[in-house]
């Protein structure tokens, strides 16, 4: 109540508790006691009020609030320098030892299953998954039990799916389960926001050969969720190039006929693939298809005669 408004007169915090002003004021000892900074303002409209403190009093969280913050906290860790990466594993590793003991094994779970992939490209950015969801996948991949869920495909057509769940991957601010359809006898990528009423049947599983969880998601995102698709020969060491496209976008090799040079395979219609490459800052050659190279031309013309213009404007105000 005292984080809900700026201030509360004590007749309200009596009558909203349903207890007398002796134990209202009782209560606010007791909470500065713990460490909260409660101040007293006097005058007809006075009452209490939650100040900023010097230091970080303990904090009150629902399930969702303490799972959220964990999730946040561990794709911190795996994304940032030494120092914050640090900060973020030791802040969960608090935050896990207050815990009840059942939401901290499901935020284990999360950590031992979870697999990231890296940046951010403005293909993938979409609302992360629901945490519930995310939460019971990681348990049913952490415990190798069998799960159904509903799930809705991209054009919006429902189904319902049965699988063993194997990996979460985190890309961007997407999530995918990467699980073996046992319906369709193959791997399968989902993506955890179109997930719903997972349902965990108690029975267990074991697997042998698996798949790289993180290369399974990123061909899926980088090339297989397109009609069309670019090989691109990029004329710079596969380290250089990794650096520069984030593995959502394209999958990156050494050519075999150069070891100074790399491959790139990228999902997209030719226009995209284009502004893309053109925006690289490397050298480049497109080695299919043919029209990525026309495709390309067009672009060229087109910053050219944009360019013309711009000049020309400029040079008639003069």
């Amino acid at each position: 109540m005292m984080s809900s408004r700026a201030t509360w007169r004590s007749s309200e915090l009596a009558a909203r508790l349903e207890i007398t002003d002796r134990s209202v004021r009782r209560d606010i000892t007791r909470l500065r006691a713990l460490g909260y900074p409660i101040d007293s303002v006097t005058g007809p409209f006075g009452g209490y009020s939650l100040a900023a403190g010097s230091q970080l009093p303990p904090l009150l969280l629902d399930d969702d609030e303490a799972v959220a913050i964990a999730v946040a906290l561990h794709r911190i860790a795996h994304r940032s320098s030494a120092s914050i990466a640090d900060g973020a594993l030791g802040a969960l590793t608090k935050l896990s030892q207050v815990m009840p003991t059942s939401l901290r094994d499901r935020v284990a779970a999360l950590s031992s299953v979870v697999v990231d992939i890296g940046s951010a490209s403005n293909r993938d950015v979409e609302a992360p998954g629901e945490v519930e969801s995310l939460m019971s996948l990681a348990v049913a991949c952490a415990r190798s039990e069998r799960i159904r869920f509903d799930y809705r495909s991209g054009d919006s057509t429902e189904s319902l799916r049965h699988g063993e769940p194997f990996r979460l991957v985190s890309a961007a601010q997407r999530w995918y389960l990467v699980a073996f359809d046992l319906d369709r006898h193959d791997w399968r990528t989902f993506r955890v926001d179109r997930i719903s009423r997972v349902r965990n049947n108690g029975a267990r599983f074991q697997r042998g050969d698996v798949p790289d969880a993180a290369t399974f998601v990123a061909e899926g995102l980088a090339v297989n969720a397109y009609d069309r698709r670019a090989v691109v020969r990029v004329h710079a060491p596969l380290p250089l190039v990794n650096r520069e496209i984030p593995p959502t976008i394209g999958i990156t090799r050494v050519d075999p006929d150069n070891a100074d040079h790399t491959l790139v395979d990228i999902g997209g219609d030719d226009e995209w693939v284009a502004r893309f490459v053109a925006g690289l800052g490397l050298p480049y050659e497109v080695v299919q298809p043919a029209s990525l190279k026309d495709e390309l031309r067009r672009l060229g013309r087109r910053l050219i005669e944009a360019n013309r213009r711009q000049k020309a404007q400029t040079t008639g105000d003069h």
